[in-house]
Order: C-alpha cells, then structure tokens, then sequence
C-alpha cells in the first residue's frame, strides 16, 4: 500500500430512507469499478459504530484506490465518471472528498 493515491467520497442522499434512490446511486457507483486506472474501489455505507469521533450521518461511501495521481485525473475525466455525475448528482445534497497520498515516503 505504498506510493498510492487513496479517493474516498462520502455522499448524502435527498431522501436517505428512498430505497429506490438508494438503488440508483448504489448501481451508479458500481459503474465505475470498469474504469480500467482503478486498482482497488469499495462501495460502503456508516458501519454501526458509536463513538462522540465517528460522523456516520452521511448515506454511502466511495472509496478507490489508485497508483498515483495521474491514474486519478484520468478517473476525473472519464466519461464512465462524468456519466455517473450526470445521472445520480440529482440524488445528494451533500459531497466530500477527502483525497491522500502517502505521509512516509
């Protein structure tokens, strides 16, 4: 896990408790796993953990994994991923991207 580019996103859906919104950024968000710069990509949602440090309030998790930077930006611009934003951007109130790389080199 050395010299990596970690993207996770956390989305807040309109209608949290709309099963069929649920559906539809679930089965966006799966799309995107074709993106061939993708190494590793996890789809979550708030495990069930209680603690006054943990912010559980938002609806899914996206998190990717990718070899560096340059394999990111190619992400950003692919149009498997614009595609999703056009679809499903309709679906949250709320975006937040907390993008890393490596500390220790």
């Amino acid at each position: 896990m050395k010299h990596i580019f970690v993207h996770h996103v956390f989305f807040w859906l309109k209608e949290p408790s709309n099963v069929e919104a649920r559906k539809k950024l679930e089965a966006g968000l799966q799309t995107l796993g074709k993106i061939g710069e993708i190494q590793e990509m996890h789809i979550g949602i708030p495990a069930n953990t209680d603690r006054d440090v943990v912010d559980n309030s938002y609806s899914h998790s996206l998190l990717i994994i990718f070899r560096d930077k340059a394999d990111h930006d190619i992400y950003q611009n692919h149009p498997i991923h614009l595609k999703f934003v056009e679809e499903c951007s309709q679906l949250w109130n709320k975006v937040k991207v907390l993008d890393s790389v490596d500390a220790m080199k």
